[in-house]
C-alpha cells in the first residue's frame, strides 16, 4: 500500500530533500540580509563612540545632528532589511508546506491503511507543522547571526586586546552552555513527541467512539486514562522546559555579567588611560551583540531540536513510499477478476489471515462471501481492492495484476463500500463524486438513482448540497450507507465490492440493494457481496465460503448451499506466515 499510494516519479523523501534544498537557497538571501543587518548594528556603537569622544569634547551641535541623521538612516535601513528577511523566512516555510502537502497527505493515507494506528498516521502532519513553526520563529535568524560572533569579537579585540580576551572567554562559556543544552534536553524532547502522539491518539479514539462512551458510562474510566496520559505529556513538557529554561536563564545571567565585566574592565582601562570612555561604552554594546545570538539560539533550542527530529522522522516515513515506475495505461477492464493462490496477511503481521484463496469471476457475475466472524472476509476485501498487498499470489483484472495499474486510474474501475462507512466533510454530491474538485452533476444523479438514494437525498434539508460533518455527522447510519453505496457506483466501475451492505438498511434500503445488484448484473459488472446471513445469498450467482483462514468452498450458489447443508465442515488448522513489516497485527474481521 505504501508503494501504491505514491504518484511522484521520485522517492518522496527526495521531494522533502529538494524542498529543504530550495528553502536553503532562500536562506542564502536571508544570510545576505543578515550580513548587512549585522554590519548596520555597528551604527549604534559608532554613534556612542563619536558622541562620547568627539561631540562632548568639541561641543559641536552640527556634528551631533549629522551623526544622529546617520544613525536614524542606518536603523531605518536595518529595520527594513529585518522585515524583508523575516518575510523571506515565512515564504520559505510556506514553500516547504506547498511542496510537501501532497506527499504528507499520501503518507497519512498509507500509514492509516497499513497500520490503522491514528497516532502514527497523523505524525507526518505534526512533523510538517513543527518544521513550519520553527522556520517562522526567531530561531533561524538567530542561527544565521551565529557566524557573526567572531566578527564582533574581533571588533572587541581591536578596541583593546583585554576586551577581546574577556569577550572570547564569555563566548566560549555560552557556546558550552548551548552544547550542554542540546545534550540535556535531547531525551526530554523525544519524550514530549512520544507522549504527544499517544495523547492525540487517545483524543481521536474518544471522538470516534463518543456514542459508546456516553451510552455505556465510560466517561469516567476514559477520563482517568486520559488524565494519566495527559499528565505524562505535561510532565515531559515541564521537564523539557525546565532544562531549556534553566540553561537559558544561566545564559542570560552570564551575558549580563559579561557585559558588566566589560564595563568594569573598560573603566579600569580608562583609568589607566588605555581606552576612551566612548570606546568603553562601544565595547560593552559590541560584547552584547556578540553574545545575543547565543542566548536567542538557546531560547529556541527546543523548537530547533523538535524541527530537526521532525525532518528526520518525516524523511524516514517518506522513504517508505518509494517512487512508482512509469506505468503503461491499460484499457478499462471488462472481462474477469481472478484471484490466484492469494495469501492474506495484515501489513507487518507474522501470521496469515487467509491462505491459498483461488476463484475467478466473469463479467456480470455476483459473488457472495460468507463465513463466521474472524474468518477473514473483510481482510480479503482489502486485498481485492488493493488496500493491502497480497502476501502471496495475485489479484488480476482482465489478466493484469493490480500493481500494473496506476492507483488512481485503477480506483476509477473499482467501487467499494466498507463495513464501517466513512464520509468526508463536504456536500452529499461531493462525497458521491469521490471528492472530485468539480463533480459531474449528471453522474452524481445517476449514481444516486442507481443506489436508490435519490429520493432520500432530496428529503435532506439541502438536498445534494447538504453539508456533511466530519465522519458523516448529521446523518443516520443508514443514510450514510446509502450515500456510500452511491459513491461506490459513481463512474460505472467494473468491480464493485460491498462489505455487509444490508447491515444498517431498512426495508426501503434492502429493496434498493436488490435493485443495485440487478443493475450491476445488467451492465455486466462484477459484484462481490460480503454477507453474514444466508438469506442475502439470493442475489448471488456464486458463493465463496471462508472458515478458519481457509477457502472451504466455492462454486455456484445452489451447489455450495447444498454441500453446506451436509456434514459439518471440519475446521482446518491455522497457518503461520512470516511477513516482514513494521507492526504486528492480526486483523481477522
Amino acid at each position: 500500500m505504501l508503494q501504491r499510494l505514491t504518484s511522484s516519479r521520485q522517492p518522496l523523501n527526495a521531494t522533502l530533500t529538494a524542498a529543504m534544498a530550495d528553502s536553503k537557497r532562500a536562506f542564502w538571501g536571508v544570510a545576505l540580509f543578515s550580513a548587512i543587518v549585522n554590519i548596520l548594528v555597528m551604527a549604534g556603537p559608532i554613534y556612542m563612540l563619536q558622541v562620547y569622544d568627539r561631540v562632548l569634547a568639541s561641543r559641536s551641535v552640527p556634528t551631533l545632528v549629522a551623526l544622529t541623521i546617520f544613525l536614524v538612516g542606518a536603523f531605518a535601513f536595518q529595520g527594513f532589511l529585518d522585515l524583508i528577511r523575516s518575510r523571506i523566512v515565512v515564504r520559505a516555510a510556506a514553500l516547504i508546506d506547498q511542496r510537501m502537502g501532497e506527499p504528507v497527505h499520501r503518507a497519512v493515507i498509507a500509514l492509516g491503511a497499513s497500520s490503522g494506528n491514528a497516532a502514527e498516521a497523523h505524525q507526518p502532519v505534526r512533523d510538517l507543522d513543527q518544521i513550519r513553526a520553527f522556520m517562522t520563529s526567531t530561531g533561524p535568524t538567530a542561527i544565521l547571526d551565529l557566524p557573526w560572533i567572531p566578527f564582533f569579537l574581533a571588533i572587541c579585540y581591536l578596541i583593546h586586546p583585554w576586551i577581546g580576551y574577556l569577550s572570547l572567554a564569555g563566548a566560549i562559556v555560552l557556546v558550552g552552555l548551548t552544547i550542554q543544552t542540546e545534550r540535556a534536553s535531547r531525551g526530554f524532547a523525544r519524550s514530549v513527541s512520544e507522549s504527544g502522539s499517544l495523547r492525540s491518539a487517545m483524543a481521536e479514539a474518544g471522538r470516534r467512539n463518543v456514542a459508546s462512551t456516553v451510552a455505556m458510562g465510560m466517561r469516567g474510566a476514559l477520563a482517568s486514562r486520559w488524565a494519566v496520559v495527559n499528565d505524562r505529556h505535561v510532565d515531559a513538557i515541564g521537564q523539557s522546559s525546565d532544562v531549556v529554561n534553566s540553561y537559558g536563564s544561566i545564559t542570560k545571567v552570564m551575558r549580563l555579567l559579561m557585559q558588566s565585566a566589560i564595563l568594569g574592565l573598560g573603566a579600569y582601562l580608562v583609568i589607566r588611560q588605555e581606552m576612551t570612555p566612548g570606546a568603553m561604552i562601544a565595547a560593552s554594546i559590541m560584547m552584547g551583540r556578540a553574545l545575543a545570538p547565543i542566548e536567542v539560539a538557546i531560547g529556541n533550542w527546543r523548537g530547533f531540536m523538535a524541527a530537526r527530529d521532525s525532518v528526520q522522522r518525516l524523511s524516514a516515513i517518506l522513504s517508505r513510499l518509494p517512487a512508482e515506475r512509469g506505468i503503461t495505461d491499460l484499457p478499462k477492464p471488462k472481462e474477469d477478476l481472478t484471484v490466484e493462490a492469494v495469501t492474506v496477511a495484515a501489513p507487518g503481521a507474522t501470521s496469515a489471515i487467509l491462505t491459498n484463496i483461488n476463484f475467478r469471476l466473469t463479467a456480470g457475475e455476483v459473488l457472495g462471501v460468507i463465513g463466521p466472524n474472524g474468518s477473514g472476509k473483510s481482510s480479503l476485501a482489502r486485498v481485492i481492492m488493493g488496500i493491502w498487498p497480497a502476501a502471496r499470489g495475485s489479484i488480476r483484472l482482465d489478466g493484469a495484476a493490480l500493481n500494473q495499474w496506476e492507483p488512481d486510474t485503477l480506483g476509477r474501475h473499482l467501487g467499494f463500500m466498507a463495513q464501517m462507512v466513512e464520509l468526508f466533510p463536504g456536500t452529499v454530491a461531493e462525497n458521491i463524486a469521490r471528492m472530485a474538485p468539480e463533480p459531474d452533476s449528471a453522474e452524481v444523479l445517476r449514481a444516486a438513482q442507481a443506489a436508490g438514494a435519490h429520493d432520500m437525498i432530496l428529503r435532506l434539508a439541502g438536498g445534494y448540497d447538504t453539508s456533511i460533518g466530519d465522519g458523516g455527522s448529521g446523518l443516520s447510519v443508514g443514510q450514510q450507507q446509502r450515500i456510500a453505496m452511491a459513491r461506490a457506483l459513481y463512474g460505472n466501475p467494473f468491480l464493485v465490492l460491498l462489505d455487509e451492505p444490508s447491515a444498517n438498511l431498512d426495508g426501503e434500503g434492502e429493496a434498493a440493494l436488490q435493485g443495485v445488484v440487478s443493475q450491476l448484473k445488467a451492465r455486466r459488472a462484477i459484484t462481490i457481496l460480503i454477507v453474514h446471513r444466508r438469506s442475502s445469498l439470493s442475489l448471488c450467482d456464486k458463493v465463496l465460503v471462508l472458515l478458519n483462514g481457509q477457502q472451504r468452498d466455492f462454486g455456484p450458489r445452489d451447489e455450495v448451499l447444498r454441500r453446506m447443508a451436509g456434514p459439518a465442515i471440519v475446521p482446518a488448522p491455522s497457518v503461520n506466515l512470516k511477513v516482514v513489516g513494521d507492526q504486528a497485527k492480526d486483523d481477522r474481521s
